[in-house]
């Protein structure tokens, strides 16, 4: 009998795992179910789609005929109300049960609400999907002002597309600068100037304690702690993700800010894989738990999960450095690995649009943050990639030509 897979998401981890599966396995049984109304597509480029800079086409990766043409069943617009791991059985709100062998779970996130008055008025958005950014492109092209919360990777995406759709908007951070769990003062201020070159303006300290709307529900203005008031009539907002793990809540599956797996994408339940931004996963070349909702990332974390459920026995290993890169400003932006972490650093700032810091722990590259140039990149995350310990040479890092050979043969490390 072929076995059965079930697939929870269709986001590029759990579309990743089912091309996996369907390669590895021709005859297995393959189903996806996403809650989404369209397949997968590339949440890379919805940030350029509403920024007007690109038709829908181009976002788009799969349609409804790819699955057909792999015989994988899509069930599209379908939410999963629960999971008996015992019986190795899903339950849709449709009330279909859908019987499994091996179970990934890749399920995301869903984007955290400002906990203040208003919060869910017309003209406040949260970007995640595609129909977020159909929303927000409307909804941007149309407005004059705006105010944008939560700085970081999803929130300057928010900026951006108020600059491109020339929107007067303030950006209202909580510290002092924009992702300042990776970015020094010094780093992050080439980011400033460059949001007021778009026409965003950065305001630091501040956040939003309540928005003000008109008669009919549409957001107005947003007030600060400190009792400003920023006129809006489009606000962004991108504080984090709530993850979607409801439907296993009844489960022994694992859960720590999302779904806990070791370095194979196995959670602690027999037979069930998690995958993407919502696995708190084994990471080899940290040593510890992590977390990474990077594209690539999830990619590969889908293609290791859909290789392991085929196999008797765990056969692909997580190992990975990701990337993320940022293309709004006229700089190339890119961070590597685990910026945030780490017990040291090293940073330097050569001119006015180039800048480089790099995380440490116990000595070895973990991640950093590239800024104008990024040639040193490749070289940056295979230091991450081999361990190497670096402690006494942590002054090459910064090097304009750093090369891996420095690290890899200590005599060439004067």
């Amino acid at each position: 009998m072929s076995a059965s897979h079930v697939i929870i998401g269709d986001g590029i981890a759990g579309a990743s795992a089912a091309e996996t599966v369907r390669e590895a396995d021709p005859e297995a049984d393959v189903t996806v179910v996403t809650e989404e109304g369209e397949a997968l597509y590339n949440r890379i480029l919805i940030k350029e789609f509403a920024k007007g800079k690109l038709p829908e086409a181009p976002v788009s990766i799969h349609d409804p005929a790819w699955y057909d043409e792999r015989d994988i069943e899509l069930r599209l617009d379908t939410v999963v109300t629960g999971v008996d791991t015992d019986a190795h059985e899903v339950y849709t709100h449709g009330g279909d049960t859908l019987s499994y062998d091996k179970l990934l779970l890749a399920t995301g996130g869903t984007p955290v609400q400002l906990p203040v008055d208003n919060s869910d008025a017309e003209g406040v958005h949260h970007f995640w999907t595609f129909e977020d950014a159909r929303a927000i492109k409307q909804s941007a092209s149309g407005a004059d002002t705006g105010v944008v919360v939560g700085a970081g990777l999803l929130g300057i995406d928010l900026a951006a597309i108020c600059g491109a759709q020339d929107v007067d908007a303030h950006y209202l951070m909580r510290g002092n600068s924009w992702w300042r769990y990776a970015l020094s003062e010094e780093g992050a201020g080439i980011i400033h100037d460059a949001l007021e070159d778009i026409g965003v303006t950065p305001v630091f300290d501040s956040g939003v304690d309540r928005f003000e709307t008109d008669e009919e529900g549409h957001v107005t203005a947003a007030i600060d702690p400190n009792g400003e008031r920023f006129a809006a009539d489009f606000a962004g907002v991108a504080i984090g993700l709530s993850f979607n793990t409801e439907f296993i809540r009844d489960t022994d599956i694992e859960l720590d800010d999302g779904i806990v797996t070791d370095e194979y994408m196995r959670t602690n339940v027999e037979d069930v894989y998690a995958a993407g931004d919502i696995t708190q996963f084994h990471d080899v070349i940290l040593g510890e738990r992590a977390q990474n909702g990077a594209w690539g990332s999830a990619k590969e974390q889908g293609s290791i999960a859909g290789q392991n459920m085929v196999a008797d026995a765990p056969e692909a290993e997580f190992e990975w450095v990701s990337s993320y890169s940022i293309t709004h400003f006229e700089f190339p932006f890119l961070s590597f690995g685990h910026p945030t972490l780490g017990d040291d650093s090293v940073e330097r700032k050569y001119d006015g649009e180039t800048w480089r810091r790099v995380a440490l722990k116990d000595g070895r590259v973990i991640g950093g943050v590239l800024i104008g140039d990024l040639s040193a990149q490749s070289v940056l995350k295979k230091l991450a990639r081999k361990g190497i310990d670096v402690s006494d040479r942590t002054d090459l890092l910064l090097e304009e030509g750093v090369g891996i050979e420095a690290f890899e043969d200590p005599a060439t490390a004067d």
